[in-house]
């Protein structure tokens, strides 16, 4: 494929995309994702809305009272930009790491580092020095700026893969960003870039070892919200929107910055959401749109607080499978008719959903307008309808990893393959059956097993473990470790708490198992691979028995 003159100076991203006869087939059917050839994500995000709505239009808000304008935000996105090329020297194409919580900051940086040309790499707050190291030792970022009330867990990683000079302190008692932006005018005519640039690079959880890196253009960052929020939410200037996800999740940089900007309205961003919080203000805040996982809605409904989802325009689940039990438990409550979708770091956000009368209960729905979808056997072929395969899509963006070999399992034949199990009516309706590789997805969030296992595996009194996901009436799924001790030790709780410890030093709190097995020894097969099927299936027979138990009692 021929990619536009790069304004990169820097080119490495460009330099370690994968070979051409790996990617995907990318579809531009739609005339909303038939892009410029230049393009600038954060010129079209945030200078176009101040053009159109003008300067003192509400972007971001933080609370009662305390509100970001899109002229504020155009302003300190400016003013980062400055400070990332006047005064560390950033030139086109570096990398710029980010590890804030969520806020208008957080935005303003992200936009800012687009505007200087560099590619954004965004990290989890929640992740330690090993998940930073993991990322940072890959993309090699020339400036990190880090939230100061979080460095300790990630100091020695900075140290060791930061250049001296390139660390930026947020927030905290001293906040070297807000004090190096209020220096400089706001003033920034932003680099022009192509629109296959290198914007982004967003880990993803690996299901065989280290996470992957995705790599998405400037031009991918709009076709999401000019296929699913345009043509899907229907998403207007005068929707305000809001999700409980992480700005370094692409599910939730996509409801709480880039959809909402491209669409001209406002998002409420708040440091840590929790689906409970953000019903509290619908009301008081005036949101109309909320992303959440339905274990988020679950939990809503939990606290009784269903008549604030009644004020909502759109209630959109995603992160992990809607069940029917749970859009019927919501509707009843509230009336509120969830919008369910499935997305992928890999294709930066959802590519089948429905909405409004569209929306069939059970089926996740139809390939969203700009990408078409299919369930494919293992050899790439069609299958029929209503047969379960392998899910595969199509569309303006894809799924390109930096240097890694693992490319080849998720592009094939021009497909991008999801890791999904799907069935297909003659409607187009798309059904979930299962996840068919090593991912678990609970509350929300992707944990890929073979990380949780290297991490238990260190603790010095496991000899060898498996980690699969155990079905959850709450989380959807739960962390569940299999672990075989080593010989002399007992199982006992003291030994599960001394493990988890070393596990909770090495990774994200969402990641560490919820619950250990001690088994003598692992299945396998006859050439020794773990069997993993079988402790799932002994995972959801144990879960599917307690549940009868509590529904009895």
């Amino acid at each position: 494929m021929k990619l536009s003159p790069s304004a990169h100076i820097d080119t490495f991203t460009r330099d370690s995309l994968p070979p051409s006869d790996l990617w995907p087939t990318l579809e531009f059917t739609l005339s909303g994702v038939q892009y410029p050839e230049r393009l600038n994500a954060a010129v079209e995000l945030v200078d176009r809305a101040v053009e159109r709505f003008g300067p003192d239009r509400d972007a971001i808000i933080v609370g009662d009272g305390d509100r970001w304008s899109y002229g504020e935000l155009q302003r300190r996105a400016n003013q980062f930009a400055q400070v990332l090329t006047e005064d560390y020297g950033v030139l086109p194409g570096n990398r710029v790491a980010l590890r804030l919580h969520n806020g208008p900051w957080a935005v303003a940086c992200w936009l800012g580092a687009l505007k200087a040309g560099a590619v954004v790499v965004t990290t989890m707050i929640a992740w330690k020095s090993n998940e930073v190291r993991n990322i940072f030792g890959r993309v090699s970022p020339r400036v990190a700026v880090v939230d100061g009330r979080c460095l300790d867990d990630v100091a020695d990683a900075l140290d060791e893969l930061v250049p001296a000079g390139g660390l930026i302190v947020a927030g905290g008692a001293v906040d070297a960003l807000a004090a190096a932006c209020d220096t400089k005018d706001g003033v920034f005519t932003a680099i022009d870039t192509a629109a296959d640039d290198v914007a982004l690079l967003g880990a993803t959880s690996g299901t065989t070892g280290a996470p992957k890196i995705t790599m998405h253009f400037h031009r991918d960052i709009l076709a999401n919200a000019d296929t699913f929020a345009e043509h899907v939410l229907r998403l207007t200037e005068d929707d305000v929107s809001a999700t409980t996800a992480p700005l370094a999740f692409t599910f939730g940089l996509g409801g709480a910055v880039v959809f909402p900007l491209r669409s001209g309205g406002a998002a409420v961003i708040l440091e840590r959401a929790t689906p409970i919080e953000l019903a509290k203000l619908i009301e008081p805040l005036g949101i109309t749109v909320l992303y959440t996982a339905p274990t988020g809605y679950r939990a809503v409904l939990n606290e009784g607080l269903a008549d604030q989802l009644r004020r909502l325009r759109v209630g959109v689940s995603a992160g992990e499978h809607l069940s029917r039990e749970t859009f019927e438990a919501v509707e009843a409550a509230s009336g509120l008719r969830l919008v369910d979708g499935i997305g992928s770091t890999e294709m930066l956000h959802v590519f089948i959903s429905a909405a409004g009368d569209d929306i069939r209960p059970g089926a996740t729905g139809r390939a969203v307008p700009g990408y078409r979808a299919a369930v494919l056997d293992e050899e790439g072929q069609p299958l029929g309808l209503g047969v379960a395969g392998r899910l595969a899509v199509i569309g303006p963006t894809g799924c390109r990893y930096l240097q890694d070999e693992r490319q080849t399992n998720y592009v094939q034949n021009g497909w991008n393959i999801t890791g999904d199990t799907f069935v297909m009516d003659e409607e187009g309706y798309f059904t979930f059956h299962a996840r068919n590789d090593s991912m678990i997805i609970t509350a929300g969030y992707n944990v890929g097993a073979p990380e949780v296992e290297e991490a238990v595996a260190a603790h010095p009194d496991v000899l060898e473990c498996a980690v699969v996901g155990r079905p959850d009436p709450e989380r959807g799924s739960v962390v569940n470790a299999f672990v075989v001790p080593r010989a002399g030790v007992d199982p006992s709780d003291d030994l599960t708490t001394a493990i988890l410890g070393v596990v909770k030093e090495r990774l994200a709190i969402y990641k560490c198992p919820r619950r250990i097995d001690y088994v003598d020894e692992l299945p396998r097969n006859p050439s020794g691979k773990i069997q993993h099927f079988i402790l799932r299936e002994r995972a959801a027979a144990e879960a599917a028995a307690a549940a009868l138990i509590s529904q009895g009692a």
